[in-house]
């Protein structure tokens, strides 16, 4: 997770910067930690930022407000509905939401929590990333091809993430093969008690793919790094002269 050189987390809006402590969870709504506008159609609490496994998660705790989470600089944009949670991966973040006529916007820098593995630990060498389950090559893949626009900065939000079928191909894979690896990635990240890993056809298929992704960055288990792996794959299933 990019940091400042002090690996300060801090919230700012309307040019008034919040520190935000590992521990001490930071509530952003009508009465809370940061009390953005005594707006009724605010939620008391509405959003809390709080660290959890050596990462910075944001949550909507309301039941009928939506926030956009925006990371500019990589193209990045989701929408946390009510109950939802997502790591903030991507150091400095736009949050904007809306209540009633009014819409606010604020940013968050996020540094590393106390507790964090070190910057660059992420399991080079045949070690497991910490608190990673061990994925096999081909399961990395299928979470590395999900995540390659991204990574390459072209494409924005969930339009970024490519179709079950984009991805198959992208890997010279058959969809039924893309599905099987995709399923045993989620099997094993639902056991230790990741949100969002089972969910069935259309929209929350969309969904689990996207948080896929969002755990992939923000647990260091696929990086830029990565991205040759996929033409590697490409050309042991396609020979070059038939791509």
């Amino acid at each position: 997770m990019h940091s400042g050189a002090d690996g300060t987390t801090f919230v700012e809006f309307c040019g008034e910067r919040f520190p935000v402590v590992s521990g001490h969870p930071f509530y952003i709504g009508r009465e809370a930690t940061l009390t953005v506008d005594d707006n009724p159609y605010l939620h008391r609490r509405f959003l809390v930022l709080h660290d959890e496994n050596a990462m910075w998660w944001l949550t909507n705790l309301g039941t009928h407000l939506s926030a956009t989470v925006t990371a500019a600089d990589l193209g990045f944009t989701a929408t946390l509905g009510p109950g939802a949670r997502m790591p903030l991966v991507f150091g400095r973040t736009s949050v904007v939401f809306s209540a009633g006529p009014t819409t606010y916007e604020l940013q968050v820098q996020a540094g590393t929590p106390v507790g964090a593995p070190p910057h660059g630990d992420t399991g080079v060498g045949g070690d497991t990333t910490r608190g990673v389950p061990n994925f096999t090559e081909s399961q990395k893949l299928a979470v590395l091809v999900l995540a390659e626009a991204i990574l390459t900065r072209d494409g924005t939000g969930a339009s970024a993430i490519p179709s079950s079928a984009q991805a198959a191909a992208r890997l010279g894979w058959s969809l039924t093969k893309f599905n099987r690896k995709l399923d045993n990635v989620c099997d094993k990240l639902d056991l230790i008690g990741v949100p969002g890993m089972r969910a069935g056809g259309g929209r929350l298929a969309s969904n689990r793919r996207l948080r896929l992704v969002e755990y992939g960055l923000s647990t260091g288990l696929i990086a830029r790094g990565d991205l040759p792996m996929l033409d590697r794959e490409l050309s042991r299933n396609i020979p070059p002269d038939l791509h």
